[in-house]
């Protein structure tokens, strides 16, 4: 057996046995899958919401700052929900029980997640947001409440931009 043979097959072995590593949100690239399971009982996956701008927020109820951010994010979206305006709200698993934010869920616009899978996470601490553009790129990730200046910096530029594949004209799209 040559050098070369040996190499070429440890390489397979270690590719064979080395877990896949998860996809991790990173800022430019297209984003993670996620699924989310709303309080009403919805399922929503990220592929289902292609063409709309989504931003993802991970808050608890004991953060003081999570506080003021959800109802700004809930008179966001109900502004923006038509320009095409996603917004889903993750409770982190230090929070209340699901339960207890039923009556929360009653006097928002935007959805709660009752269940959520996908390789998102608060980024040091709550609340933290992903914004996801309309071909599915992530393009904002930290943690930190959103002010209204933030929002519409961040997301104005997303809200009016086109997807990439509505920009083709038929001849460039062959």
């Amino acid at each position: 057996m040559t050098a070369a043979q040996l190499h070429f097959i440890v390489a397979v072995t270690l590719l064979t046995v080395a877990p896949a590593a998860a996809t991790e949100p990173t800022v430019g690239k297209p984003a993670p899958a996620f699924d989310v399971t709303t309080f009403d009982g919805k399922h929503v996956a990220l592929a289902d919401l292609k063409g709309q701008v989504v931003v993802l927020n991970f808050w608890a109820t004991w953060c003081a700052p999570c506080k003021t951010e959800l109802p700004l994010l809930d008179a966001y979206y109900k502004l923006r929900q038509a320009a095409g305006l996603r917004v889903v709200a993750v409770t982190t698993e230090d929070s209340i029980p699901l339960y207890r934010l039923h009556p929360l869920q009653a006097v928002l616009a935007l959805p709660l997640a009752r269940r959520f899978h996908g390789n998102y996470a608060p980024i040091g601490g709550v609340p933290t947001n992903y914004v996801i553009d309309r071909d599915g790129v992530l393009r904002y990730a930290k943690a930190g409440a959103f002010t209204l200046d933030d929002l519409n910096t961040v997301l104005v530029p997303l809200l009016v931009a086109k997807p990439a594949a509505a920009t083709l004209t038929p001849a460039a799209a062959q």
